[in-house]
Order: C-alpha cells, then structure tokens, then sequence
C-alpha cells in the first residue's frame, strides 16, 4: 500500500479533475436534460468536498473523511438559508452560483451525498485494496 502522502498529488489531481468537470457540465452546452446538469454538477461538488476534506488528513479513515465530508456539505446547503445583501449580490455572480448556490434545496443533499459516498468508495477501493 502506498504511504498516505503519496495519496496528495492523486487526491490534488482528482479535485481538479472534478473541478473541471463540475464546471464544464455546468457552462458548456452540452444538449443535456437540465435535470442532469443539476444534479450532476452537485454530485460533483459532494465529491470535490471529499477530497478537499481528504488531502489534508491523508491518514484520516475514510469513513471519518465522508462523514465530515457530508456535514460541511450540509452546512454549506443550509447556508443558503441565510440572506443579507451582500451574500445574495455575491450568489448572483458565477462564483457564487458555483460556490454557494442560490436556492436551499434538500435534493442538492442527497446529490452531495451520492458524490460523498462515491468519492469515498473510490478512495476506499484505490487506497485500501
């Protein structure tokens, strides 16, 4: 088995990697159902925040990691609960939209938790043998 710091620059490529696809379903005309670019891309942002949560506690479990994984997804999507001018101008910029979202939604939950448990599976069965 590899050492857990080796698992860095992995996990690093695979955040961009995700980054990259979450961004380009989500602005590239790809001709796909709205359904799927919703979804799909919050599928992908659950991933993304597994790894960002995994790469620096390489030797964390990763059940640990999905867990915390999930609890800051969800913080993130009860935030946007919270409205003040300033918050919700910066919601409607494409960094907003893409960091934060505009809308509570708890389907966008069950979306992050899918690219959690995904993303911990894959780094599971990649790390652990």
């Amino acid at each position: 088995m590899p050492s857990p710091r080796s698992r860095r620059p992995y996990l690093f490529t695979a955040i961009v990697a995700v980054i990259a696809a979450g961004v380009g379903l989500r602005l590239v005309p790809l001709g796909l159902p709205k359904a799927v670019v919703k979804y799909g891309g919050s599928v992908l942002w659950g991933a993304m925040v597994y790894g960002l949560v995994a790469f620096p506690r390489p030797k964390a479990a990763t059940g640990r990691l999905a867990a915390v994984a999930l609890a800051l997804a969800v913080l993130v999507e009860l935030f946007r609960l919270v409205h003040t001018p300033g918050l919700d101008a910066f919601r409607l910029t494409l960094a907003g939209q893409l960091l934060l979202g505009r809308v509570f939604s708890p389907w966008n939950v069950v979306a992050y938790a899918v690219g959690i448990g995904l993303a911990a599976a894959l780094d599971r069965w990649t790390w652990k043998g």
